[in-house]
C-alpha cells in the first residue's frame, strides 16, 4: 500500500497540471475571442460611420448640380437677303455667331466633350455647328463660342413661309445647343451630365441684327 501511494499521487498532481493548462488554454481562447470581437465591432462601426458621411455628402457637399447654359451675345455677319421676283431668285449668306456661357454649379470641374448647336428654322434644321471640348473650373464659368451658318439649301422645303417673313422684314429663328459633359468628385464618383440651351430670336432683314431674344436652359443628369 505504501508503493502505490506514490504513483497515486504523481497521478492526481499531473492531473491538476492538465486540469490548469486547460484552463489557461481556454482562458486565451476566450481572450482571443474577445479581441476578435472587439476588432470586428469597431470595423463595422467604422465601416457604418463611413457609409453615414459618404450619404450626408452625397446629399450634400457632393451632390451633382445642373450647370447653367445662357446666351450672353448674339452677332450676325454676311450679306443681307436679296429677293428678286417674279421669278424667285433667293440670295442670302448668313453666319450667326453665338456665345454661349456654360456655369459649372458643382465642387469638381466639370470636363465636357464636344457639343453641337443645331439653327431651326419653323422647326426644321437649316445650319449646325461643332463645339470644342474642354473643362470648366469648379464652381466656375467660360464661355464658348459657337458659328452657324444659315444653309440656303435646306430652307427649300419653306421657302414659302421665307419668302413671307422677308417681305414682312422679320426672321424668326430657333438654337438648340446640346453640351455633355461629367463631373469627377474625389477622383473616381464620376456622374454624367447634359446641358442643353434653347433660344428662340428674330432677326431684322433691313439691320442684320437680332432684335429679341429669348433662352431656356435645362440639364439632363
Amino acid at each position: 500500500m505504501s508503493q502505490l501511494a506514490p504513483k497515486q499521487f504523481m497521478t492526481e498532481s499531473q492531473s491538476n497540471q492538465d486540469h490548469e493548462q486547460v484552463v489557461v488554454i481556454s482562458q486565451k481562447k476566450l481572450k482571443r475571442r474577445r479581441v476578435c470581437v472587439m476588432v470586428t465591432g469597431a470595423v463595422l462601426l467604422l465601416l457604418i460611420v463611413l457609409v453615414i458621411v459618404a450619404i450626408i455628402l452625397a446629399f450634400t457637399l457632393f451632390k451633382t448640380k445642373e450647370p447653367r447654359t445662357q446666351l450672353v451675345s448674339a452677332t450676325l455677319e454676311g450679306i443681307a437677303p436679296r429677293l428678286t421676283l417674279p421669278a424667285i431668285d433667293l440670295q442670302i449668306n448668313v453666319t450667326l455667331d453665338l456665345k454661349v456661357r456654360v456655369e459649372n454649379r458643382n465642387r469638381a470641374s466639370l470636363k465636357h466633350e464636344g457639343g453641337k448647336s443645331v439653327l431651326l428654322y419653323k422647326g426644321k434644321e437649316v445650319g449646325d455647328a461643332y463645339i470644342n471640348p474642354g473643362l470648366i473650373p469648379s464652381r466656375g464659368s467660360t464661355i464658348l463660342p459657337c458659328r452657324l451658318t444659315l444653309q440656303v439649301e435646306k430652307l427649300a422645303s419653306n421657302l414659302t413661309s421665307l419668302v413671307g417673313d422677308l417681305m414682312g422684314g422679320e426672321i424668326s429663328m430657333d438654337t438648340v445647343t446640346r453640351i455633355p459633359g461629367k463631373v469627377t468628385f474625389l477622383g473616381f464618383i464620376k456622374k454624367h451630365i447634359v446641358a442643353e440651351s434653347n433660344c428662340q430670336f428674330t432677326i431684322s432683314v433691313s439691320e442684320l441684327k437680332i432684335t429679341n431674344q429669348t433662352c431656356k436652359s435645362k440639364a439632363k443628369l
